[in-house]
């Protein structure tokens, strides 16, 4: 978030699989999002921040215009540095904190998600549960856009269509659009 200090982890929580998304991949997925002949798919947006972490990239995006955003996290350490955050940047009217595992995630009560931030624990095929959880529950709208970052380049599951994949350093960003 442009200038505002969020709560750290340092080099991250192996324990808690806390591996915070550098300065450098946040700041190359919201240029890819802004340039990348999306539109302005962040202005305006509902945030989805599945395997939130720090909740950065939801915080990101809330710092650019988006409306509001449901971060969702099932780590203790995870849930205490995403509300410390929310606080820092005072943004807590325009936010849901789920504590719950993403691939759990049940019935959504609320306006569908225009935009998706995926950030599993690389390798451990959660990205896909989570995304097939969210899914079924009603928490992604027609067209939205999935941000997936990973050890790899992801496939497009089912319903979805792969639009752009680009490697910064160890990390991949796959960009899905949910089509059905």
């Amino acid at each position: 978030m442009r200038g505002l200090g969020l709560a750290s982890v340092g080099k991250g929580d192996a324990a808690a699989h806390l591996r915070p998304t550098s300065d450098r991949v946040r700041e190359s997925i919201f240029n890819l999002l802004q340039n990348g002949g999306y539109g302005d798919p962040v202005e305006g947006a509902r945030v989805l921040d599945l395997f939130a972490g720090t909740g950065a990239l939801g915080l990101e995006a809330l710092s650019r215009g988006a409306d509001h955003c449901v971060f969702v996290d099932s780590g203790r350490v995870a849930g205490r540095l995403i509300a410390d955050n929310i606080q820092r940047a005072r943004v807590s009217d325009d936010v849901r904190v789920i504590a719950r595992d993403a691939q759990r995630l049940g019935p959504n009560p609320d306006t569908p998600a225009t935009l998706v931030f995926l950030d599993p624990p690389y390798g451990k095929g959660l990205g896909a549960r989570g995304l097939a959880a969210a899914t079924k529950g009603g928490w992604i709208d027609l067209g939205a856009l999935v941000v997936w970052e990973e050890a790899g380049e992801q496939d497009a599951p089912t319903g979805f269509s792969k639009l752009d994949a680009r490697r910064y350093g160890e990390t991949w960003v796959t960009v899905l659009r949910f089509e059905a």
